[in-house]
């Protein structure tokens, strides 16, 4: 059989940046199943006495996920953050327009803040900035962060929630860019809103950490030029930019989609060239760095979301509940890997979503069940071995021929070095379909380092996913006599269509 040949280096000089733990973040919206009957299910038999699942709240804890975003996405350009405070019986009832359900507003900010606290992780919060005024958003940063003495925040005290949440990232609205969402504007007419807000928000708390819109898709006809018209205007008072990304097989083309990282990679120096070209044209000492707060694969069946119109406008339906597959593992991991290479300048990145709505970790309606998606491996790699400095990875590799993206380089990698710990993590993608590569490492830098262990994720079948009924159909395992370092060199054998975690140890 055919083997590729692929070498590679890898050297503590090679330094990239620290990771920002927060590439490994989450994102959590009030959509189909994600908050009723993800986080907050009081029906099931795993639910705590709040009524939040204890098998997701592990999930978070167990990946140390940092922040998870909340409310939304584009719920939260039509949400009124009011009416989730306060008595849970006293609250209304309101029409989501974003995706013509009914939202009970059973869960608010302090329900949120306490499963966020159960779970280990913080808020990012997101503010309407689509039908929501700049007085509006002024009136939850003080209600969640101020201390005391003022109307929103004694009004939080006599919630039952006496100290702040000392909440540190706000997201400036969602996709304002999008004609889809509630309150679209112009990028000249965001510029001054999110600007006005902004300052605002750091007039409170100069530490705040303030993110916002960026372009929403790389097919954005207003790619760049929406950018740099907010950065006209905000550019001096943000500290983040947002981008999102989503990739999909749309042509059923293997071999073409294991290529989608190039366009992130594209999508990446995008945002990068638009912001510092506004440093430049402002004259600026200040460096703002971009944010991925929606980044996913995207699998929907034909009949998945199909409502009849008697089944719109009720709570919580089941939408965009994808089975993802293996070859959609393979694009999350290369899209991690993407990040990981721009640790420079990517600070924060939220998976989207986390449960239920287009999810790696899915629950059974009502139920106990649950179950990992082929997704949540490589993010779950990259969360327990993707921290410390991400190190450039020159590779030599051959290029096959791709439909949508041209030539695509066989092997995609990059290389984590956590010095507190003496490891050497390796996160390495075969894309080929048919071929196992033969992978040779220069490692003569980390004298003194031997290999710990071989993860592989691996199934000859790009379109296996897991379910319910067989949750581990496609689930990592340790490779044996597959990787071995003589001499300070690391080889390997990478499998067809394999995502792989080679971490290694100082003896």
């Amino acid at each position: 059989m055919k083997m590729i040949k692929a070498k590679m280096t890898i050297d503590k000089a090679f330094k990239i940046s620290k990771v920002n733990e927060h590439i490994y973040d989450a994102f959590v919206e009030h959509l189909g199943r994600d908050v009723y009957g993800g986080v907050y299910d009081p029906e099931s038999p795993v639910a705590d006495d709040m009524g939040f699942r204890k098998d997701l709240i592990d999930v978070v804890q167990s990946l140390k996920i940092p922040q998870v975003r909340y409310p939304g996405g584009n719920f939260c350009s039509g949400y009124q953050w009011k009416d989730g405070i306060g008595p849970v019986e006293n609250r209304p009832k309101r029409l989501d327009l974003a995706f013509q359900s009914m939202e009970t507003n059973r869960i608010g900010i302090n329900e949120f803040q306490e499963w966020a606290k159960r779970a280990r992780t913080e808020t990012m919060m997101t503010v309407n900035m689509g039908t929501g005024s700049i007085q509006e958003a002024r009136d939850l940063f003080e209600y969640c962060n101020f201390k005391g003495g003022s109307y929103w925040s004694d009004l939080r005290k006599a919630h039952g929630h006496s100290d702040p949440y000392h909440i540190k990232t706000w997201c400036l609205g969602n996709e304002m860019d999008g004609e889809w969402q509630m309150g679209h504007f112009s990028a000249d007419l965001y510029g001054q809103k999110a600007t006005e807000t902004a300052k605002l928000f750091k007039w409170m708390d100069p530490e705040a950490e303030i993110i916002m819109c960026g372009t929403s898709s790389p097919l954005q006809p207003t790619l760049g030029t929406w950018d740099a018209g907010v950065l006209e205007h905000a550019y001096e008072h943000v500290d983040l930019m947002d981008m999102h990304i989503y990739f999909k097989n749309d042509m059923n083309d293997t071999q073409s989609y294991l290529g989608s990282a190039l366009v992130f990679d594209d999508y990446i120096r995008s945002g990068i060239a638009a912001l510092d070209y506004m440093k430049v044209v402002k004259k600026s000492k200040k460096t703002v760095n971009l944010a991925f707060n929606e980044w996913n694969v995207w699998f929907i069946l034909e009949d998945t979301d199909k409502r009849s119109k008697e089944e719109l406008w009720g709570p919580a339906p089941s939408l965009l509940e994808d089975y993802f597959t293996f070859e959609d593992a393979l694009v999350v991991g290369d899209m991690l890997i993407s990040m990981l290479k721009r640790a420079d300048r990517v600070k924060t990145a939220c998976i989207s979503q986390l449960v239920n709505v287009n999810a790696p970790f899915m629950t059974e309606v009502g139920g106990s069940g649950s179950f990992k998606q082929t997704i949540y491996y490589p993010y779950m790699d990259a969360c327990l071995y993707g921290r410390g400095v991400a190190l450039t990875t020159p590779v030599e590799v051959d290029c096959y021929d791709s439909r949508d993206f041209g030539d695509v380089p066989y092997l995609s990698a990059v290389s984590v070095y956590d010095e507190e710990n003496e490891r050497v993590t390796l996160f390495a993608i075969n894309r080929s379909v048919g071929e196992e590569m033969e992978l040779k490492c220069d490692m003569r830098a980390f004298e003194g380092y031997e290999l710990e262990e071989h993860i592989i994720l691996h199934d000859e079948d790009p379109k296996a996913h897991n379910s319910l009924k067989d949750p581990e159909h496609v689930a990592p395992f340790r490779g044996q006599n597959t990787a071995r370092i003589e001499d300070g060199r690391l080889s390997a054998l990478l499998s067809a269509m394999s995502w792989n975690v080679i971490r290694m140890k100082k003896r």
